[in-house]
């Protein structure tokens, strides 16, 4: 059989490495991973192997009662076994860091998988208050693989000067980095691309943002 289709086969890796199948999809493969991982519920798209899959909530008691207050964070599933799993969300594309005793902060809707060697807390926002919708999100610490998602190719702002996003738009942002939330100058103005305009995450130091080229997903139309 002949197709041009064949040409998308699955790369080959090291054991226990988080890559790319494609710039949508996330290859993981359990060896040498410590036998385990932590991914989004309901982001496998397949495995091959003896791979097991169980709900691992928001983690720990508190950080579950931190998701149930600010609404961050992710339904998470701990991968485990022996194989090699993929990993997609809604055909977002997919990108891996690899933190090397670091921290990085990043939006929970943008998290698709991480190695258990990384710590991780749900956080609010410096500069952000109940007022402004809160705006919290998850910090990832130590030496491991991070796949992040973002609906639309992002770009990566380095800050060296004041730089502002829109909350929705901010992917992830170096944790060097101090925050504020500014307010538009008029609560009618619309300078972006959404409703959510009002307000903007300020950056400032030295660092960088990821900033992806939408607000996310549309919200589901009711039939």
């Amino acid at each position: 059989m002949r197709s041009h289709l064949f040409q998308h086969t699955e790369p080959e890796g090291e054991p226990g490495s988080f890559q790319l199948a494609n710039k949508h999809m996330l290859k993981v493969d359990l060896t040498g991973s410590g036998g385990f991982f932590y991914a989004k519920q309901g982001s496998m798209v397949a495995y091959q192997g003896d791979v097991d899959f169980s709900y691992e909530g928001s983690g720990s008691m508190t950080k579950l009662f931190k998701k149930a207050f600010t609404g961050e964070g992710m339904s998470l599933m701990k991968v485990s076994g022996r194989g090699d799993v993929f990993l997609a969300q809604d055909a977002d594309e997919v990108f891996v860091l690899s933190l090397e005793n670091e921290s990085v902060t990043v939006s929970g809707d943008n998290i698709l998988a991480f190695e258990s060697t990384l710590t991780w807390d749900i956080n609010r926002v410096e500069g952000a208050s109940m007022l402004t919708g809160g705006l919290f999100n998850t910090t990832f610490t130590g030496t491991g693989a991070l796949a992040v998602t973002a609906y639309g190719t992002p770009v990566v702002l380095n800050v060296d000067e004041p730089t502002f996003v829109d909350m929705q738009s901010a992917v992830l942002w170096s944790t060097s980095l101090s925050s504020t939330v500014r307010k538009t100058a008029k609560m009618g103005a619309l300078i972006g691309r959404g409703s959510g305009e009002a307000y903007q995450l300020g950056l400032s130091g030295q660092g960088f943002v990821v900033v992806q080229a939408s607000e996310g997903h549309p919200p589901l139309k009711d039939d």
